[in-house]
């Protein structure tokens, strides 16, 4: 659990009290459940904001929040604004296994990948719709992670965010980078565009 690693969220947990509920335990607001937390209640030694160069989009139906969850599509043009995270390999598994309604447990085998490496820059660790992980680039070091579902940007119908969904995303888009209203508001947007086409599927 001692390795560490830059988890780059391009969501919900680019709000800092969002990601504090996967690793000290807790239910943010707006969300319909609670979390457990990581193995280690560590908060992040240091985050900082970057952009990943693919797109952001909404798909699914989330139990958590209602309506559509964010999705990150490394092969389509972005960028796509994110908030990375230093933590340990095992709070970043902890993190993906409640992201998929797990608990987080030893011998996760996303930490055993994480350790031993990315060897294409991408691996899809099972079916879930955040067990895809993927190498963005490196900082200070380390590796920067992300995870994403294994089917692309044209692969799924988009849904609508949720309004405390959306809310959350608007907070960590305010805490990390400082954006005005209006600005989040048109990128949000943005991203929300292509909603309302097709059957629904349930994520998140």
């Amino acid at each position: 659990m001692g390795h560490e690693v830059w988890y780059a969220s391009y969501g919900s947990n680019m709000c800092r009290d969002r990601l504090l509920a996967y690793l000290l335990g807790g239910r943010p607001e707006g969300a319909r459940r609670s979390y457990v937390g990581s193995r280690t209640p560590e908060e992040p030694v240091d985050d900082i904001t970057l952009e990943l160069p693919g797109r952001l989009y909404f798909a699914g139906a989330s139990p958590t929040w209602g309506g559509g969850v964010a999705f990150y599509d490394h092969d389509e043009p972005g960028p796509t604004a994110a908030r990375a995270y230093r933590i340990t390999t095992g709070q970043f598994a902890d993190i993906a296994a409640q992201e998929m309604h797990r608990l987080p447990e030893p011998g996760d085998p996303i930490e055993e990948v994480i350790v031993g490496g990315l060897e294409t820059g991408r691996h899809e660790a099972g079916p879930g719709h955040y067990e895809t992980l993927i190498e963005v680039g490196r900082h200070d070091g380390l590796p920067i992670l992300t995870f994403t579902a294994p089917h692309g940007y044209d692969a799924v119908p988009h849904t609508e965010p949720s309004a405390p969904y959306r809310a959350m995303l608007a907070q960590g888009l305010r805490e990390s980078r400082d954006w005005s209203d209006e600005r989040i508001d048109a990128y949000l947007s943005a991203a929300a565009a292509s909603a309302g086409t097709g059957a629904r599927r349930d994520v998140g």
